[in-house]
């Protein structure tokens, strides 16, 4: 039965081993403003570009696949700076090619070959690996939902088709994940172990964590979190994971940085309100994160709460008390807020992806994505999108238990801070990109920058 699959405990290090070898992994995770020496060395001529296959699910317009390709392919803004791709993208897969795929029309306008298997489409139409890096983008498409609720994306078949690949070359590059690593946490599991016994620098998440800050907020070095709520408003599971980790993305911060997560529940209707009355979570942390997107604050919290409103409270190890809301419907909305251990104040901001809905997001995930192949380095620790996958599949499987609590035994592990204050935006690209800049209904080619 698919609601009673295993969940084997990790096998991961001791906290003291992990956080001495992920410190060492993570040096050079701060690089310098815009580009690394490595990708600058490539732009001046001075070292070869790496060459990339793409490994997408479905492409079509305003997809997960179009908004991270158009950051390969054309010049985009970071940081108010205008940047070229360092990497080719010199091969595609896809998926799937339904009525609406721009895909095939991409490939075709930029002259990059599209394979009918990921093994050609890596090889490069060869026997060995040809491809410095692999972008895995498996959103979006027609794939089944199964009985919890879960679109049963084939992240692990992607991964694992790209490794093959690799091991029969015994040469081993870059994978770029987008999103959760899986919708099953054993394969995620499996997914993480197999990076780590070939050494392949292995990236994932969400595009979220890297937005600008509404207001500017930075968690002080050694702050002790009390309490901290992230709230959005899309659909369950999808969503749900951008909510976690933008609040992972935060919660790690914290003294001590991550030390894993002991249960899971996923609350709704009657149930999360009465959680919230018995102090389970905070109102007055989720109204504040929400001050932070809304210039004027009108509404009651209760009355912005639209059916089927849900709540997934998080137990952590050391005691920090956690929540992930959903509240009304918007996908722009990206909020969160904490308080601090003896410390009155609430720190609240709001993840702005700039205009054009949601689609801003992706060019700084983009421009981390090209660091991972340029330095074969994690701009952060996957470690946090195998958690927060972790807690996804943990929550669907509180959702379809009625709510009932799900022990995490397998998510009580540690995973070291590291500053990536590099690959987020801070908001200069929207002096340049305004809500009055026109949408571009192709791929995109950002201007230059306003001055």
């Amino acid at each position: 039965m698919m609601n009673d699959r295993s969940r084997p405990t990790p096998d991961l290090r001791s906290r003291r081993t992990f956080l001495r070898e992920a410190s060492l992994l993570a040096a050079g995770a701060w690089v310098a403003p815009f580009r690394s020496s490595s990708a600058a060395q490539i732009q001046a001529g001075g070292a070869p570009r790496p060459k990339i296959a793409a490994v997408i699910t479905a492409c079509f317009y305003r997809s997960h696949g179009h908004v991270i390709l158009e950051n390969f392919l054309e010049p985009y803004l970071f940081n108010g700076r205008l940047l070229k791709s360092p990497v080719d993208v010199v091969s595609i897969y896809l998926d799937q090619t339904g009525a609406n795929d721009t895909g095939l029309q991409i490939a075709r306008d930029y002259q990059i070959p599209v394979y009918k298997t990921i093994d050609a489409a890596l090889c490069r139409g060869g026997q060995d690996l040809a491809v410095d890096g692999v972008l895995i983008i498996g959103e979006h498409g027609e794939y089944p939902t199964n009985s919890l609720g879960q679109v049963e994306y084939p992240r692990k078949r992607l991964f694992d088709e790209s490794v093959k690949v690799m091991v029969r070359s015994e040469r081993f590059v870059p994978i770029f994940n987008d999103k959760h690593l899986s919708y099953r946490w054993d394969w995620a599991k499996e997914m993480y172990d197999t990076a780590r016994q070939h050494g392949i620098p292995f990236m994932a998440g969400s595009s979220v964590p890297l937005a600008e800050r509404r207001p500017p907020l930075e968690l002080p070095p050694g702050a002790e979190i009390e309490e901290i709520v992230s709230v959005h408003g899309g659909p369950v599971e999808s969503y749900d994971f951008h909510g976690l980790e933008v609040l992972e993305s935060l919660a790690e911060g914290r003294k001590g940085g991550e030390t894993g997560i002991s249960g899971v529940e996923l609350l709704t209707g009657d149930a999360m309100f009465k959680a919230a009355d018995a102090g389970r979570w905070s109102f007055e942390l989720a109204e504040a994160a929400l001050a932070a997107e809304q210039a004027v604050r009108k509404v009651p919290l209760r009355e912005l709460i639209r059916s089927p409103a849900r709540a997934i409270l998080l137990n952590y190890k050391d005691g920090l008390k956690g929540a992930s809301v959903s509240i009304g419907y918007s996908g722009v909305r990206w909020c969160a807020a904490y308080k601090l251990k003896n410390d009155p104040q609430i720190y609240s901001t709001y993840f702005y992806g700039g205009p054009w809905n949601n689609r801003g997001l992706f060019r700084a995930l983009s421009h981390a994505i090209q660091e991972l192949f340029v330095t074969r380095k994690t701009p952060y620790p996957v470690e946090r999108t195998l958690l927060t996958t972790g807690l996804v599949d943990a929550a669907m499987h509180s959702l379809a238990a009625g709510g009932k609590l799900q022990p995490t035994p397998h998510l009580e592990f540690a995973y070291p801070t590291v500053d990536f204050r590099a690959f987020r935006e801070m908001g200069k690209t929207w002096q340049t990109i305004t809500p009055d800049t026109p949408e571009p209904k192709g791929l995109k080619r950002d201007p230059e920058p306003r001055v």
